[in-house]
């Protein structure tokens, strides 16, 4: 009988094995009412509320908007931090004060109701430049999470969303050191002070390791931290069968008032990586889809090894929800045995002044889950191959006209 019931557990644990790779697990949102389901990986709700209630100091977020709606997830992601408020916990909370706008305010308000929650905003554009766009957490300075997610009830349960839980104290040291950057570059900013440059050249990084953290805008990244934009551009490089990436937003373009300056970085190094003979397989939301976007969509599309789809997640049985149904996963594999995971869309703006991080694997095991991620998708009825050939309709994601 005894043994019957020890059986009866092993194969109880056996049933979900969670993905993982020493160091790091692959956490991802389904989209409720779609094929993607994906039983070997966690979803964020489960991921932040462990973290919550396991942290004994400190909790650390940084976001660039804040929505909850009653009844939805983030209702629970609230209550276990409100917890971990009430026993004692330090919390920071840092939000882009650009991001303050599109925030559902009552789910601000709940934020800084929560006992021994310091909140802030920080205008990151008089930082560097941007925005802080990184969505992550640090728990006790030990361990963190970093990934596509917002804090925001739609990427909980509506979304195509990837991150990555880090026990890597190292990885998560650095985190932290990020965080206690903007947090006093928010506090000088809002003194009217200027915030001085960590590093005045682009610092690279080090590949020795097995997996790395890089981050942006590298004029305010901690020693150890290389910058995300030269460590794409060096990862593309290295490529010699086949990439994959799947990004909500692609474009050779950055942001300012006006026209859009050109921004060449990435692009650039998809056509250098095609031009190799590398097969690039690029996956980008329906949301990309207008003009001028879509016309540099279009160039990748006729080049020989490049092919791009566009990914449609149908409207949820409850009907139009503004801002969600969508991919916002932002990640790659390269050849199978390097992983990309990140927040940054694939534009300018985002890898080079603006707040993001991205997380860096040379590890098969996760390489290979992230190009089944990506392939799961490629293969779904929501993605379709962009006609280069047909006229688009203006996509509209805050209403469904």
């Amino acid at each position: 009988m005894r043994k019957s019931l020890l059986l009866l557990a092993f194969l109880s644990l056996g049933a979900r094995a969670d993905f993982a790779i020493p160091g790091y697990e692959l956490i991802h949102t389904v989209p409720v009412e779609t094929s993607l389901a994906t039983p070997d990986l966690r979803g964020p709700t489960e991921v932040w509320t462990q973290l919550f209630d396991k942290a004994q100091h400190s909790i650390d977020i940084a976001q660039f908007y804040v929505s909850g709606k009653p009844g939805e997830p983030l209702d629970t992601v609230m209550a276990h931090l409100k917890a971990a408020g009430e026993r004692g916990v330090k919390i920071r909370f840092l939000l882009d004060k650009h991001g303050l706008g599109i925030s559902e305010q009552a789910t601000v308000e709940q934020l800084k109701a929560i006992p021994n929650l310091t909140f802030k905003l920080i205008d990151y554009s008089k930082v560097g430049g941007g925005i802080i766009h990184a969505k992550y957490m640090v728990i006790d300075g030990n361990e963190g999470y970093l990934g596509s997610q917002n804090f925001d009830w739609r990427s909980l349960k509506h979304i195509h969303e990837a991150g990555i839980l880090v026990s890597n104290t190292k990885v998560a040291g650095q985190m932290q050191m990020i965080f206690d950057i903007d947090w006093q570059a928010q506090a000088l900013v809002a003194a009217g002070k200027p915030v001085p440059k960590l590093n005045n050249k682009p610092v690279l990084a080090d590949e020795s390791q097995q997996d790395y953290l890089v981050a942006s805008p590298n004029a305010f990244n901690p020693p150890g931290v290389g910058d995300s934009q030269s460590e794409l551009v060096r990862l593309m490089a290295k490529a010699k069968k086949e990439v994959l990436v799947q990004v909500m937003e692609y474009a050779p373009l950055s942001y300012a008032p006006g026209v859009r300056p050109y921004y060449a970085v990435i692009d650039d190094a998809i056509r250098a990586a095609a031009q190799r003979g590398v097969k690039v397989k690029l996956m980008v939301a329906d949301w990309n889809t207008k003009e001028p976007e879509l016309s540099y969509l279009k160039s990748l599309e006729v080049l020989p090894n490049v092919e791009v789809k566009i990914v449609s997640i149908p409207q949820a049985k409850e009907g139009f929800i503004p801002f969600a149904r969508v991919i916002h996963t932002k990640a790659m594999d390269i050849d199978d045995t390097i992983a990309w995971v990140g927040t940054s869309n694939w534009e300018g703006g985002y890898l080079d002044n603006s707040r993001n991080l991205e997380m860096v694997m040379q590890d098969p095991k996760m390489a290979k889950r992230i190009g089944e991620l990506h392939k799961q998708l490629w293969d779904s009825p929501y993605a379709k191959e962009l006609d280069i050939n047909k006229a688009y309709p203006r996509p509209h994601p805050g209403s469904e006209k």
